[in-house]
C-alpha cells in the first residue's frame, strides 16, 4: 500500500517538462528508458489505462517504480536517452543486434605528429575517427591507399618526447621522412595529415586541384623530384576516385539512411556520399522492434548509430518523418557549429538514393534471417513493397485470399488460397459451401467463410498468415474484421481489394489506398485476388453442375437417391453423363441396361 501511495505521490509531482524517464521493476532494475516532451503526460499514461504508449501489457505489469531526469531541450533528452539505453540495455527497449564492434580508422590529430591506424575502441582523446566500417575490406583498401600515397609514421613513439636517436628502416626504404629526428618539419608533416583527412572524408577532387597547383609550381621552379611526388599522389587519388561509385553527377556531401523491418528484427543502412560519390556503407541490426511504430524505430536508429559519428555531411536524408527530427537537427547544428538539415526526399535523385540504401538493408536483413533460420527463402521485393505500402510490422511472406462466388444467390461458395513467398501454395487451398446465408448477401457469406476458416485454424493450432486479403470493398473488409474478432485473432493484418479501380481498403485508413498499376505490391495482391476468384468460381461451377444433374436425374423413372448418388460419383457432371454411352451408364453399380437406355433417352430429350 505504501508503494502505491509513493508512486501516486510521484505521479502527482511530475513536471510538465521535457526529459527522460526510467521505468523500473520491483528489484529497482531499469526495464525501459524513454524520453518525452511532457514527462507528466507520458509517465502517467503507463499507470493509467490511456493510449499514450504502445508498450506490451507484460511490461506495464512489471513497472514498480520510475525515475525522471529533466533536460533543457528535446535534443538533450534524445542524447541522454541514447546514452542510458547503451549503459543499461533495458529489456523492453529496441536492442542493438550487432554482436561485434566494427573497426574505425583513427587519426591522432591531438598528437604533434599524428598517426593513422585501425582501432575498434572509441575514446574521447581528441582523435578523429572515420567509420565504423561494416565492410572491413573497403576500410583496409582505403588505409593501404593512403599509406602508399603518404609517408605517415608507423612507430608508436610519443613524439617529440620519446624521439629515437636515429631513423628507423621505414626512412631508408622511403615509407617515412623521419619527422622523429627532425628530417621532416612538423609543419610539413601536419600539412600531409590534413591531406589524409581530406581523403578519408572523400574530398579527393578538392585535394587533387590543390596538388595539381603544387605540381605545376614545383615544375616551374625546377624542383622535379617534388613535382614527381605530387604527380604520384595525383595518380593514386585518381585510382581511389575510380573505385568510388558515382551516385550524384552534380556532386555534394550527403548522408542517407534507410530502414527495413521484419517482425522483431530491423536493419538500417547509412550511405555516405562525398562529392557525389559513395564513400562507404554502414549496416546495423536492431531487435525487439515488434510493436514499435516506424518513426520510433527510425528515431532510435538515428540516435544510436548516426549521432555518435564524428564525420557527417551537412544534410541527412531519411525515408520518413519522425518525431525527433527537429531535436536531431538542433543537436547537430550545436555540435558542428554549422547548418544541418534532415530531409525526407519525395522524388528525384535523393529519393533514389534512399531506395538504393533500402535495397541494401533489405538484402542484409534477408541474409541474416536466412542464416539464423528465421526464414527459409528470400522474400521478393514485392513483399517488402507491400509491407511498406500497408504499413505492416512483418513482411507478408504468407498471404491468404478469400473470395465469394454465387449467381443470383444460388449455390454460394467461398474459396481461400494461400500464397507463400509470393507464390501459390496449393496444399493450403480451401473451398467452402456457404451454409448460413440465403439469397444474395456477400457480406454475410464472407463473414461465415472467414470465421469458419480461422476458428478451425486456431483450434487446431495451425500457422496463421501474415496478411489476410478479401475481395471487395469496405463492406467485405468490415465483415472479415468481425469474423477475425470472433475467431480470436483480431490483430491479424487485414486488407480488401476492390475491382475496377483497384482500391485497397484497410482498417487503419479512413480513405482507400490507390497504388500505381506498376507497383509490385499491388500486382501481387491482384494475383492473390484473381487466384481466389478462379478457385472459387471453379468450385461454384462444379456445385451448380451437380445440382442440375441431380434435378434432371430425379425426373427419370426408376432413379432414386441411391442411384442418383452413384451416377454423380461416376460421372461428376451433367455434360459427362450426357456424352456417355449406354454401356458406360449401365456399368455403374445398380444401373442396368434397360434403365441406362431410359436415362440416356431422358437426358437427350431434355438437351434438345
Amino acid at each position: 500500500m505504501s508503494q502505491t501511495t509513493s508512486i501516486e505521490e510521484k505521479l502527482a509531482a511530475l513536471p510538465a517538462a521535457t526529459g527522460v524517464y526510467v521505468l523500473k521493476n520491483s528489484k529497482g532494475k531499469p526495464i525501459y528508458v524513454g524520453k518525452a516532451h511532457s514527462l507528466r503526460d507520458r509517465v502517467r499514461s503507463y499507470f493509467r489505462d490511456e493510449a499514450g504508449h504502445h508498450k506490451p501489457p507484460e511490461m506495464t505489469r512489471l513497472i514498480a517504480d520510475f525515475d525522471t531526469i529533466v533536460t533543457s531541450s528535446d535534443s538533450e533528452a534524445l542524447i541522454l536517452e541514447s546514452n542510458l539505453i547503451k549503459e543499461w540495455d533495458p529489456r523492453f527497449n529496441i536492442r542493438l543486434r550487432d554482436d561485434k564492434t566494427f573497426p574505425y580508422i583513427k587519426v591522432t590529430v591531438a598528437e604533434p605528429l599524428p598517426r593513422v591506424f585501425v582501432t575498434r575502441r572509441l575514446l574521447k582523446d581528441g582523435s578523429r575517427y572515420f567509420g565504423p566500417y561494416a565492410d572491413v575490406g573497403h576500410m583496409r583498401r582505403a588505409l593501404r591507399a593512403i599509406k602508399k600515397l603518404y609517408t605517415i609514421r608507423s612507430c608508436h613513439y610519443d613524439l617529440p618526447r620519446q624521439a629515437p636517436p636515429r631513423p628507423c628502416l621505414d626512412y631508408y626504404i622511403g615509407r617515412c621522412k623521419a619527422p622523429c629526428v627532425g628530417l621532416q618539419t612538423e609543419a610539413d608533416y601536419r600539412e600531409m595529415i590534413d591531406e589524409v583527412l581530406l581523403v578519408l572524408q572523400g574530398h579527393t577532387s578538392k585535394l587533387a586541384t590543390k596538388l595539381a597547383e603544387r605540381m605545376a609550381e614545383a615544375a616551374s621552379t625546377l624542383e622535379f623530384e617534388r613535382a614527381a611526388e605530387y604527380r604520384d599522389i595525383l595518380r593514386g587519388l585518381e585510382e581511389i576516385e575510380r573505385r568510388q561509385l558515382a551516385i550524384d553527377p552534380r556532386g555534394g556531401d550527403i548522408d542517407a539512411i534507410a530502414l527495413v523491418r521484419d517482425a522483431d528484427d530491423a536493419c538500417g543502412v547509412i550511405f555516405k556520399i562525398r562529392e557525389g560519390k559513395l564513400l562507404g556503407r554502414e549496416a546495423h541490426f536492431m531487435g525487439n522492434v515488434q510493436g514499435e511504430t516506424e518513426e520510433t524505430v527510425l528515431s532510435a536508429f538515428v540516435a544510436r548509430f548516426y549521432l555518435p559519428q564524428q564525420e557527417m555531411a551537412r544534410e541527412l536524408l531519411v525515408p520518413a518523418e519522425f518525431s525527433d527530427r527537429e531535436a536531431v537537427e538542433t543537436h547537430l547544428r550545436e555540435r558542428t557549429g554549422r547548418a544541418f538539415n534532415v530531409r525526407v526526399p519525395q522524388r528525384g535523385l535523393k529519393r533514389e538514393l534512399i531506395q538504393r540504401a533500402e535495397e541494401n538493408a533489405r538484402h542484409l536483413l534477408e541474409e541474416r534471417r536466412l542464416v539464423e533460420g528465421a526464414a527459409e527463402r528470400r522474400a521478393p521485393d514485392s513483399l517488402y513493397s507491400l509491407q511498406s505500402e500497408l504499413n505492416l510490422e512483418r513482411v507478408p511472406r504468407s498471404i491468404i485470399g478469400f473470395d465469394i462466388s454465387n449467381i443470383q444467390g444460388a449455390d454460394p461458395v467461398g474459396a481461400a488460397v494461400w500464397f507463400e513467398n509470393g507464390e501459390p501454395f496449393k496444399n493450403e487451398y480451401r473451398q467452402f459451401k456457404v451454409e448460413s446465408v440465403e439469397g444474395v448477401d456477400d457480406y454475410a457469406a464472407m463473414q461465415e467463410v472467414v470465421g469458419r476458416y480461422f476458428t478451425r485454424r486456431v483450434e487446431e493450432e495451425h500457422r496463421l498468415p501474415d496478411l489476410v486479403l478479401v475481395d471487395g470493398g469496405k463492406g467485405q473488409l468490415s465483415a472479415a474484421a468481425q469474423a477475425l474478432e470472433r475467431a480470436g485473432v483480431p490483430d491479424l493484418p487485414l486488407a480488401s481489394l476492390a475491382k475496377r479501380e483497384e482500391l485497397i481498403f484497410t482498417l487503419d485508413r479512413s480513405e482507400p489506398l490507390r497504388l500505381s498499376r506498376r507497383e509490385p505490391g499491388l500486382r501481387l495482391l491482384q494475383q492473390v485476388r484473381d487466384e481466389a476468384h478462379r478457385f472459387g468460381l471453379a468450385y461454384h461451377r462444379k456445385r451448380r453442375s451437380k445440382r442440375t444433374l441431380r434435378s434432371e436425374l430425379l425426373d427419370v423413372p426408376g432413379v432414386g437417391p441411391a442411384r442418383q448418388k452413384a451416377l454423380i460419383r461416376a460421372f461428376g457432371s451433367l455434360k459427362a453423363l450426357r456424352s456417355a454411352s449406354v454401356d458406360e451408364i449401365a456399368s455403374v453399380p445398380g444401373i442396368g441396361q434397360r434403365l441406362a437406355e431410359e436415362i440416356a433417352a431422358a437426358l437427350a430429350e431434355v438437351g434438345k
